[in-house]
């Protein structure tokens, strides 16, 4: 323990840096597969063919192992942030996807018809309505997404990405030095704690964002 928290004093500024940049990038990450999939669930999720095409690609992309993805990304992006942060947007697409055509989908067809019985056209109840009434499903595949490309973002620093997995690969090609484990083991540490901040936030959100009669 003493070891562990001599590193934490010692490297503290490396620490909030990469934690900073960790987040930074899941956040990025997230906002991006967030519009794509919400824009992708919209378009087929009164397909039943098309919904399921969505999903079906969605999830053969999450079955690619992240070190392959990585390595067919690099010779086309190069190292860094690109390769980074394009492979945790496809790989959070999947929960938000689904989650998007389900709430769509769970909409009350009596609520839409009430909406153009008053004149309102397509976008309009799509806007005002139905991405409303499914925000809260919307939001939840957002959480999963995020708790799932927060570990993946550490096997990133394979590609020089940003973060904290710098920090636990350093330390894991330097086993048998003072300094290995306790640099691996704070890096897989605050990659955790930083994961449960965000759920929670994923809450607040939530609570801030939907109306009493949607969550009752």
């Amino acid at each position: 323990m003493n070891a562990l928290w001599d590193f934490v004093v010692n490297r503290r500024k490396q620490l909030l840096t990469d934690s900073f940049l960790h987040v930074s990038a899941v956040i990025q990450s997230i906002i991006l597969a967030t519009i794509v999939a919400v824009g992708i669930g919209v378009l087929v999720y009164k397909s039943p063919v098309g919904s399921a095409v969505a999903s079906a690609v969605a999830s053969i992309i999450l079955t690619i192992p992240s070190f392959a993805l990585l390595g067919l990304l690099i010779p086309v992006l190069g190292l860094g942030v690109k390769p980074t942060i394009t492979a945790l947007v496809l790989y959070a697409l999947l929960p938000i996807i689904r989650n998007t055509i389900i709430g769509l989908a769970s909409v009350n067809p009596a609520v839409t018809d009430a909406a153009k019985g008053v004149g309102m056209n397509r976008l309009r109840i799509l806007a005002r309505i139905e991405l409303p009434l499914a925000w809260p499903s919307i939001l939840t595949g957002m959480r999963v997404s995020t708790q799932m490309i927060m570990g993946i973002l550490a096997i990133a620093a394979y590609a020089k990405g940003p973060g904290l997995g710098n920090l636990i690969f350093s330390g894991l090609s330097r086993v048998g030095s003072p300094t290995a484990v306790p640099q691996a083991l704070v890096g897989s540490i605050l990659v955790v704690i930083l994961a449960l901040i965000l759920d929670a936030l994923f809450v607040l959100v939530g609570r801030l964002t939907t109306s009493r009669g949607i969550r009752a």
